[in-house]
Order: structure tokens, then sequence, then C-alpha cells
């Protein structure tokens, strides 16, 4: 860009040059004498002057016949006649002086062009975004290229996604001696599709093998590669590749790919000719790249199933890695990794925090362990104890605390009895998660309290008696506000919000019906967001849908039924618990376990759904 603008500002000094010079030979060739007014005067009276040309400051004009030197124009500045007839009395010589307007009328023409350039150049600029230099680099790629030495992430940096990085270490061979990767006949595969929930480190892997592999590393987001020009998107598509085929071996990451690569001509929705040409740009890209150069691409993305097809063939993206969610051996890793940052106590355990903590992401661990610390710093100590992990957690989970947010006495003793119920039938059911703490100290926007449990492992597959127990403990709150004051309240709305999408789950997803049998009546939901099902095209008779309602109101009717039934046979301790949890406000392991000992044993268990079909 910069060369281009050199080039143009000498054609325009040259160009000036050119007419100052053509004007000087102008009039050399015409020998115009410049004479004075006084001059001029003399001449008339002479009868020499054979013709004068009358313009707002200058006379000009021909003389009868040429002098000896040649001369036959001549030229004066115009002079005012009353004044030069009063002047001329006194004997004095007039000249006239024109003045010199050059600058002025040059600036008069020039001053506004450039303003309107710079107007033109400012709005390119603010529509392009930041970075670059002028108009004609609107299509130039905005990827960050970090060099070797800029990384600073290697794999050691990374846990908790141990196949990924098996996956990814074959990448690293390739790009550190591509000749001896390749001595069988193999090639390293082109693109690496890195897939998983949001927070699992996928964009932490890719700049790890960027690093462990000490070459360029190119990253860009899907996003900045639609503009609001048409043809903007593919221009850097091309740029991208450019660039990093000149510093191969390199490694292009672009996070977030579909931004850019989402499927082409969806039903029902309108003309994306931008995105679309942006999309067939990347894969000629992909397709005309030769990863024997050294150039490997890798994306990141937490949707892939709005994927356009074309892009995850083989021969694009030959490989896609799972990265997904750490279990406890992975999460204990993670947690090793960022609680070298920190002062600990000597009372923490990373295995204990683990097992708080199932479901959390690798973000989520990063964040658990600075809120920790931010706790410790706040009151003063020299060390994050394991009381500070703990509230770390139930401030991520369940949100702040809302000391200051006061229930009269009616609403305490409710909740009170609300979270003992949770907590005694999770105690009194085999194979249920064991609870960890009770508290009525109101948290988030609304959680009037709340009952952890702390999973002993990771699971991976419920069986329909584990789902019933699960049904079974969300529904106590509710069977214990019956059981105590004969009435209910609005207090186990979210409990009854996740009790029904597990027994629609139970009918319509799992086949965990005998009347329905095994078959599925929901879409599929999407993989790593947990948004609700796609709407499909199709359809179920009015008899199903009436029997799928009719099976999940069973489920959830006879979920309560069972928890009420368990609390009847454990009033006392019910009643014991709720005034404990009421006068000290929250109930540790130690007391919980006082109270798991005085609990009746519950009867044979024998699934609701099983139940409900003998009936």
């Amino acid at each position: 860009m910069k060369r281009h603008l050199k080039i143009q500002l000498w054609y325009i000094v040259a160009a000036v040059l050119a007419v100052i010079w053509l004007r000087d030979v102008w009039v050399a060739a015409e020998r115009v004498e410049d004479i004075t007014y006084s001059e001029l005067e003399q001449a008339l009276r002479d009868g020499r002057v054979a013709s004068v040309e009358v313009s707002d400051t200058m006379l000009r004009g021909e003389y009868r016949a040429e002098s000896p030197e040649g001369i036959k124009r001549f030229a004066t500045p115009r002079v005012d006649p009353e004044l030069a007839r009063e002047l001329g009395q006194y004997d004095v010589e007039l000249k006239g002086v024109a003045d010199d307007t050059l600058l002025r009328d040059v600036l008069s023409w020039v001053l506004p062009a450039l303003a309107f350039v710079a107007i033109w150049l400012f709005v390119l600029r603010r529509f392009a975004g930041p970075g670059l230099s002028g108009p004609l680099e609107i299509g130039k790629s905005k990827a960050k290229v970090y060099v070797e030495t800029d990384t600073k992430v290697t794999f050691a940096d990374v846990a908790g996604v141990d196949e990924a990085l098996v996956e990814l270490r074959e990448i690293v061979e390739f790009l550190k001696d591509p000749q001896r990767y390749g001595r069988l006949g193999a090639r390293a595969p082109k693109g690496v599709l890195l897939v998983g929930p949001p927070g699992t480190g996928k964009t932490l892997l890719a700049r790890a093998v960027a690093g462990e592999a000490a070459v360029p590393f190119f990253s860009i987001n899907g996003s900045e590669f639609v503009e609001l020009f048409v043809g903007v998107g593919a221009a850097r598509v091309r740029d991208l590749f450019e660039q990093a085929r000149q510093r191969s071996p390199a490694i292009i990451f672009i996070d977030e790919l579909d931004a850019l690569g989402r499927a082409r001509g969806v039903p029902g929705v309108g003309s994306h000719d931008e995105k679309e040409q942006t999309l067939n740009q990347l894969l000629a890209e992909l397709d005309g790249f030769d990863a024997s150069k050294g150039l490997v691409l890798l994306a990141a993305t937490n949707r892939p199933e709005i994927l356009d097809p074309a892009l995850l063939r083989a021969g694009r993206f030959d490989r896609q890695v799972l990265v997904d969610r750490p279990d406890k051996k992975g999460r204990v890793a993670i947690l090793g990794i960022h609680m070298k940052k920190v002062q600990l106590a000597a009372d923490v355990d990373a295995s204990e925090i683990a097992a708080l903590t199932a479901g959390f992401s690798g973000a989520d661990l990063a964040n658990l362990v600075n809120e920790a610390a931010l706790l410790a710093t706040r009151r003063g100590a020299d060390a994050v104890t394991a009381a500070d992990f703990t509230v770390a957690v139930e401030r991520i989970v369940a949100g702040l605390e809302k000391r200051n947010r006061r229930l009269n006495d009616a609403e305490r003793r409710v909740v009170a009895y609300h979270e003992t119920g949770h907590a005694l039938v999770a105690m009194a059911l085999p194979g249920v998660d064991p609870v960890h703490k009770v508290s009525i100290i109101p948290r988030g926007i609304g959680a009037l309290g709340y009952t952890i449990q702390r999973p002993t492992e990771d699971r991976f597959l419920m069986t329909e008696q584990e789902l019933d127990d699960k049904l079974t403990v969300l529904l106590a709150g509710r069977a214990a506000e019956h059981l105590v004051f004969g009435t209910l309240s609005t207090g186990a709305a979210d409990d009854l919000a996740k009790a029904t999408d597990i027994a629609r789950s139970m009918v319509t997803r799992y086949g965990m019906n005998p009347q329905l049998g095994h078959a599925t009546y929901e879409a599929e939901r999407p993989l790593f967001l947990g948004a609700p099902p796609a709407t499909t095209g199709a359809s179920f008779s009015e008899a199903t849908l009436g029997a799928v309602d009719s099976a999940v109101r069973e489920l959830v009717g006879g979920g309560f039924d069972r928890a009420r039934r368990l609390l009847e046979r454990n009033r006392g301790v019910l009643e014991a618990g709720a005034e404990q949890l009421l006068m000290r406000e929250t109930l540790e392991r130690g007391d919980l376990e006082a109270l798991r000992a005085k609990l009746q044993a519950p009867p044979s268990p024998v699934p609701v759904s099983a139940a409900l079909a003998k009936g």
C-alpha cells in the first residue's frame, strides 16, 4: 500500500513540474516584455501600441512593429486611471504590482480534495476495523501472527485432555521433521478440527501445538472474515493462506469456525452471499495447499452440528479431535497446574476439590482457583485453605450469598424443611451422591437455600432406577413442605423444572416407558451448548402426544409420592434436622452423618416407571 502511494505522489509531482516547464517554454517563445505603466503611457503617446487587452489586473497588448530585440508583445499590471493622472502631474514613474495568488488558488482546489480523501479513508477504516493502513488493505488478513518466542505455551501447560494431546503430538512431530514422518508414505492431516464444549481448552491446545513445534502461529476468529463488503472475506482467506505459505512451516488456527463454516443453503434462511463466498474460498484453499510443505490448519468449534458437510469431509479436515470436559483425574491435573500459582494451606486436597466440581470445564477450574485465592486475600489469610475452595464452589454453582435478604420466620421454616427434605431423601436412597452441605442462606438471584451433593465418581451412564432416584430427590423438598405444612409454595419451581425435564427425557429420548415402547419422540439436542432440541418436521398423532404428557405427569407424580412416603417414615429426623438448620443456617458433613445414622432404611427400590406399569 505504501509503495503504491509513493508511486502516485511521484506521478503528481512530475506532472506539476511538466506544466511549469511548458508554461516557461511558451512564455519564452512569445517573448513578452514586462513594462511599467509609465512606459505604456509613453508608448501610447509615441503611437507604438497596436492593441491592448484589458483584464481585471493586467494590461496586455502588441506593438505596431517589433523592436530590434524581436519583442512583439508587452504586459503590465493595471493601475487606477485617475490615480495615474494625478501621479503623472508630479513626474512619477508608475509601476503596477500584480498580487501573487498562485498559492491561494492552488490551496482552494487542493484542500477540499484532501478533506474529502481524509473522510473517505476514515470511513473505510471504521468499516474495515482496526489494524488497517489504508483502503487497499481492506482485503488483508487480520490474523495475529505469533512467532516461536511469542507463543510460550507447551503441552506441559495443558491437562485433562490426554487423548487429544496424543492426537496432536503427531502434528508436532510432522512440523518438526516432515521428511522422517513421511518415510513410509504417510502424510500429515491437512486439517484438524478441535470439537468440544466452551472452556475446555481448544484454543490453549492449538497454541500449545505451535509452542511445541516452534513455528509461526497465525490465529484468527471466524467472524473476522465476514465484513460489510461482499468479497472481502474471500480475499482475507486468500491473503491468510498466502502469508502462511511464505512463512511455512506454520500453523493456521481459526477459532469459532462455525461463524465462517455454517452449512450453505439452509431452508428458510435468506441469501448469505458473502458468507458463502468466504466458505467457498476456504474450501478451495484447503484443496489447494500441500500439507507436505509444513502448513497445518487447526480449527475449533463448539457447534459441529451446523458446519457445512463439505468442510468436514476427508481431505479438508482429515481429523476431528474431541476436547471434552475433564473427568475426575483430569480435574485433579488441571487444578494442579493452576494451584502452582497460589499459596496453598496444608489442608488443601486437589482430589477432594475435584470431587466437588463434576462437570466443570478447564476454564471453570481456573476461575475456581482464582475465586478461592480472592476469598483468602479478602479475609487477610496467608494461604488459601480448603474452606476457601468450598465457598468458591458454592459461589460458582449457587451464586453470591445474600445475607441482606431477610426472610420472615415463616419463610425460613419453609426453606429449612424444604432443604432438609432434599438432604434426608438423598441420604436415605442407596447409590445417590452423598450430601456435602445444606444451607438456608439465600444465594444468587432466586435461591433461598441449597443442598450440595458430592459425586464419588464420574458417571457417563445412568440406569432407570438412578433416574428415578434423582427425580425423587428433586421432589423431596416439595414433599417435605406438603407433609409438614399441608400446603405448597413457589420455592420448588426450579426443582419442578429439572424433574420435568428428566421425566420427559426418560419418556421421549430414552424409551423408558412401557406404553410408548422403545422409540424416541424428540429431536436430537445440540451436542455441547445444552440448547433445547431443534424443531423438526416429524409429527406424531394426538394420541401419542397425549400419552407422552400423561407418562411425564405420572413419573413426576410418582417421584413426589415416593419422596413423601420416605419422609413420613422419618418424620422425627426431618423435624430435628430442620430445627438444627434454622438455628445454625448451615449443616456440614459431620452434622449430616449424625442425621443419617437415625434414618430408617427405605423399602426395596422399585422403579417408578415399573410401578406405574404394574398399576
